[in-house]
């Protein structure tokens, strides 16, 4: 019988740094520990995940973490993955981030605030927390919410498996619910086919170059015709195939990005996993240190409310 309820458990999992920078610009930086250091990000998200939790009342919550942002495996591919972002190489490490001088020291308190409260918090060195998401959503084995404000992971999309992503119009109270036919009245592809339009339009705030002259509705237009990005790649070499020209001069000169390039949008499906418990919290993991968070940096109501959302 335990097998049967398990199925029905329903996983979200937070692109966190995607929702703490929007916590981050959405949230005044007159919100402030008593020593007066900026804890906006840190109220904000705390804010967010109460929302969620109330709306959406998932079984299982994992906070996903970037452990490295701009994985060396996607930049020897296409070295200017994500390059304009960068504000200092490491040899030893992953390349330091641009962050608001602001945000970057409440990363940590976030982090332990989680941990304090007993959220899983996952981030696997060598990857994207895009990448652990996809991870997660592979292995579940009931429906799932992706809670991001970055569109790349609309390609986990899947109406068979209940696989859908809540993507914050404004704060996490207007969100955006995007399954298959979203995504079809919007783009004309399904969650898959995404990956391959995002590849074929490129994504300056990725620094993915995309194939020249091809855009969004161009993209989409081939898509339908030849059904994904091996169709259209193989219509190359078919005389007969409905391409024009200067689409196929343009697609022929782009083909070594086009062989790379689907490693690096894609996310990885096979991440290796640490044995986590996912479970929603109840009560907090840690009271003692939680409390101590709580003084320390003054997150008063915003850490109280999402205590009494858990509790019940």
């Amino acid at each position: 019988m335990r097998t049967v309820t398990q199925q029905t458990r329903r996983l979200m999992l937070l692109d966190t740094a995607s929702l703490y920078f929007r916590a981050y610009f959405g949230v005044p930086e007159s919100v402030r520990a008593p020593d007066g250091t900026p804890v906006n990000a840190v109220r904000g998200l705390l804010e967010f995940i109460d929302r969620l939790v109330k709306d959406h009342r998932p079984d299982d919550l994992v906070a996903c973490m970037d452990a490295d942002w701009r994985p060396r495996w996607r930049v020897d591919l296409i070295p200017s993955y994500k390059a304009h972002r960068v504000a200092a190489e490491t040899e030893t490490g992953p390349d330091e981030e641009e962050v608001p001088d602001t945000l970057s020291p409440q990363v940590p308190v976030i982090e332990a605030v989680l941990d304090a409260l007993g959220i899983a918090r996952v981030g696997v060195a060598g990857y994207e927390a895009d990448d652990v998401i996809g991870t997660f959503t592979g292995h579940a084995t009931g429906p799932v919410d992706i809670v991001t404000g970055d569109r790349d992971l609309y390609q986990l999309v899947d109406d068979r498996r209940g696989v859908r992503v809540l993507y914050p119009l404004k704060g996490v109270g207007t969100l955006q619910v995007t399954d298959e036919s979203w995504l079809r009245e919007k783009y004309g592809v399904d969650g898959p086919g995404y990956a391959d339009l995002a590849l074929l339009r490129g994504d300056p705030s990725d620094g993915l170059p995309g194939v020249p002259g091809i855009g969004e509705k161009t993209a989409a237009k081939l898509l339908a015709e030849f059904g994904d990005l091996a169709g259209i790649m193989a219509a190359l070499d078919d005389p007969k195939a409905k391409l024009t020209p200067s689409q196929r001069k343009r697609l022929h000169e782009s083909r070594p990005y086009v062989a790379v390039a689907p490693t690096v949008v894609k996310v990885a499906g096979d991440v290796p996993l640490p044995e986590v418990d996912t479970a929603l919290p109840h009560a907090p993991r840690d009271p003692a240190a939680l409390d101590g968070l709580a003084a320390r940096w003054g997150l008063g109501g915003s850490l109280h409310r999402l205590l009494v959302t858990l509790e019940t």
